[in-house]
């Protein structure tokens, strides 16, 4: 089936086989709709993914899937971008990389480029109120929208890439959702997904493969590395691209 979507103001397609819709996607928001009745509220989501992985085009597909498989649910696809720090703080403060000082905008994507704090306090929000504010991010704009959406689904799906991360400022962050996925993939096929996604929101092929190799790939080693197991787990397949299970 082939899917198009806007995602953070970058038009994307999708190909994703009847195979997996069948085995792994209609399966799986049938048991988030039971999860969903047992509990008897709000349950949460988290789909964690290196970048490049598609996990932002698999929550959007999955949301408008869910209205075909579980009708009586609303699902609710949100996603952690919208924490990034804004561009005015990233231009203006520093970190330390491999002994060097850098300005943060260098390595927009790093976990420290995150307020992760917010991140906390927005997904406890989530899991206490029926109805709350989400921002989103704009790849085109370079910033967070704060407020832009409103989470109000019976089953929220945030997906992310340090969701399950186990490092500092995220480690725990898991232990607020009610179900986890995850999706691993080859470095390789990430860093080209990366490049021509860099080099589509503006860039040059140079300037998107230079990005990529000294930031974006740095995030994905430290997805697919320091990672806490989910409940379920997926891998990009190197051959089709499909998602399978791992």
């Amino acid at each position: 089936m082939e899917y198009k979507a806007n995602i953070n103001g970058i038009d994307i397609e999708a190909v994703y086989s009847q195979e997996s819709i069948d085995g792994i996607f209609k399966p799986l928001l049938l048991k988030l709709s039971q999860m969903h009745d047992e509990k008897k509220k709000r349950i949460l989501v988290m789909l964690a993914a290196p970048p490049g992985a598609g996990k932002s085009t698999l929550v959007s597909f999955l949301e408008k899937l869910s209205k075909e498989v579980i009708p009586g649910k609303k699902l609710q696809a949100i996603g952690m971008d919208g924490f990034h720090r804004r561009q005015e703080y990233l231009l203006t403060h520093k970190t330390m990389v491999d002994g060097r000082e850098l300005p943060m905008v260098d390595i927009k994507g790093a976990p420290v480029t995150f307020d992760s704090e917010a991140l906390r306090c927005k997904i406890q929000e989530v899991c206490r109120e029926k109805s709350c504010k989400w921002p989103i991010y704009d790849r085109l704009l370079h910033n967070p929208v704060e407020d832009a959406i409103t989470v109000d689904g019976d089953i929220v799906l945030l997906e992310g890439n340090y969701l399950l991360a186990d490092i500092d400022g995220f480690r725990d962050l898991s232990e607020l959702a009610d179900y986890t996925i995850s999706i691993s993939a080859k470095e390789e096929l990430l860093r080209k997904r990366l490049i021509d996604r860099k080099e589509a929101s503006g860039n040059t092929r140079q300037k998107a493969e230079k990005f990529v190799d000294f930031s974006d790939m740095a995030n994905v080693r430290l997805c697919l590395q320091k990672t806490r197991k989910a409940d379920l787990e997926l891998v990009v397949s190197s051959d089709t691209g499909e998602l399978v299970l791992r």
